[in-house]
């Protein structure tokens, strides 16, 4: 058996024999040399050549190179297969030397040469066939004569006694070459299928094969271009790093020479007031009353009330009063930084530009008027006589943009210096468009940031948390990540500072939301983020 499947894997897939001079193509695939040769010469003037079994192209005709290695297999096999000689079949009437047999006669169970043929094949009750050794396997087993028929509901190859007398008696019969040329029939249209199989198979491998290398080389482009992007991460971070342990250091610094110039001033006055307790000391000594009373007046020794309170009103600033590292600011520092170097990554490997936002004059209070450009709101007293349609904002001076998001990375940035009283965020569509629940944040279908007398408050389902009153800058930020289902709010000031995250997971896509009760408000479209 391991013979067997050894002289498999060494014959030649075109001639179907042992390899005869191996070649190999530069696919890796071996064939005998002459049979290689005669398939390329075939395929000269077709346009190109090409491997016979894993069909690779090559432009020019390959070179065949000899596969020594696969050649002394080759012949270390065939040295240890018997003598072909010895397995030969030679003419049963030739007692005087061996000569090779050209037919065997299945009647009288001799092998034939030419010689003895033409003798042999004159009597019409001979049945030749192909030089066989094994005449016993063409014979009925039970009636002992030559099998010529096949029936065909048993599928059985069966003798004339069969037919007539057997157990196939009355079967449908026919001759053994009938029903060979129909089986091979069968085999041919199997054959047929399973050629075009292979061949679809092999396209399949080899379209496989090429995206496979689409893909190493996407993979290759993508790596060249994330190790760019990690290396100037790394450069920002360091310089990030730089930055914050340098405000770090000038704080310190700074509160250290305070410190150091108060310490100094108290070690001053403590020995002073060391020299006028040991001069008071002295005079307690004194036993001259005279001496005692012509002494300058105790309220000169006692004279620091105001020097106490100042020393104290430094003392307690520096322990209570903002004489600490100021660490909120290091971490705004720190937080800003980390934003723009995201927004930095987001810039560097997502380019595409998303349409401009865009306000929808259909869902607009009639307090407020919009701009040409659908880009600008302001409060009037005036009131518009817009169509009373379910989508507009009847409680609110409102409105929502056209563009809706429902997936993928935005931003867009609002100025708000031309308001005292404003309210920006997101909502559904669904939510309220009267009623108080219709207030940008006021329910649970709209995030907002909102200011009214010089107070900063982010808001969600009336949910209200108020932000520190330092935010200064006249332009703020809505950031949103619909897949992390995250709604950022940022005071663009230099550098750009964080005010507040919401967190939640999205059931609806969302459009921008401005409303403005004084003054006006414009919106920038934003960049998407894909």
């Amino acid at each position: 058996m391991a013979s067997a499947g050894l002289r498999k894997e060494l014959e030649c897939s075109i001639c179907l024999n042992i390899y005869t001079d191996p070649v190999m193509l530069k696919c890796g695939h071996n064939y005998c040399q002459v049979c290689i040769d005669c398939v390329l010469n075939t395929q000269e003037g077709s346009g190109g050549y090409s491997c016979p079994e894993c069909r690779e192209d090559f432009g020019d005709r390959p070179a065949l190179h000899r596969n020594i290695t696969l050649r002394n297999i080759v012949e270390n096999f065939l040295s240890t297969q018997p003598d072909q000689e010895e397995s030969r079949i030679f003419c049963s009437h030739c007692v005087d030397a061996p000569v090779a047999a050209v037919k065997s006669c299945l009647h009288c169970e001799v092998s034939l040469c030419d010689k003895h043929l033409s003798v042999h094949k004159r009597s019409p009750e001979h049945v030749l066939s192909d030089p066989t050794m094994s005449l016993e396997q063409r014979k009925c087993s039970i009636h002992k004569k030559i099998l010529e028929y096949y029936c065909t509901e048993d599928s059985a190859c069966i003798c004339v006694s069969c037919c007539l007398i057997g157990e196939h008696r009355g079967h449908q019969m026919e001759s053994l070459d009938e029903a060979s040329e129909q089986k091979k029939k069968k085999l041919r249209n199997v054959l047929q299928k399973l050629m075009t199989e292979r061949e679809e198979t092999q396209e399949r491998v080899h379209s496989l094969q090429k995206h496979g290398g689409q893909v190493k080389e996407k993979a290759a482009t993508e790596r060249e271009s994330l190790t760019a992007l990690f290396t100037d991460i790394r450069r920002h971070l360091e310089e990030l790093e730089k930055r914050v342990l340098s405000e770090l250091s000038k704080q310190e610094k700074q509160l250290s020479f305070s410190i150091s110039d108060l310490i100094q001033q108290l070690e001053v006055k403590k020995d002073e007031l060391s020299r006028k307790m040991h001069h008071i000391e002295e005079l307690c000594t004194k036993t001259d009353p005279l001496t005692v009373l012509q002494e300058s007046d105790l309220a000169g020794f006692s004279n620091t009330k105001g020097e106490d309170n100042e020393d104290n009103h430094g003392h307690d600033k520096l322990l209570h009063g903002g004489g600490d590292l100021e660490m909120d600011g290091i971490l705004h520092a720190l937080h800003t930084g980390l934003f723009d170097i995201i927004t930095g990554v987001h810039g560097g490997v997502y380019v595409e530009k998303a349409s401009d936002i865009l306000l929808d004059v259909n869902t607009a209070s009639n307090k407020l008027y919009i701009s040409e450009d659908r880009k600008s709101i302001s409060r009037t007293e005036r009131s518009y006589n817009r169509p009373g349609t379910p989508e507009r904002f009847q409680s609110y001076p409102q409105v929502i943009s056209c563009l809706s998001f429902s997936s993928e990375q935005y931003y867009w940035e609002l100025d708000v210096g031309g308001s005292e009283s404003w309210r920006v965020g997101v909502c559904y569509p669904s939510m309220d468009r009267t009623g108080e629940k219709s207030h940008i944040g006021s329910n649970d279908k709209s995030w907002g940031l909102y200011r009214v007398n010089d107070q900063y408050v982010v808001i969600h389902d009336s949910k209200k948390i108020q932000l520190p009153d330092d935010v200064c800058s006249d332009r703020v930020r809505i950031y949103l990540d619909y897949e992390m289902g995250q709604i950022s709010f940022y005071d663009l000031c230099h550098p750009m500072r964080h005010l507040h995250t919401f967190t939640t997971t999205f059931s609806e896509p969302l459009h921008a939301a401005l409303g403005v009760w004084k003054g006006g408000v414009k919106i920038f479209g934003g960049n998407r983020e894909m």
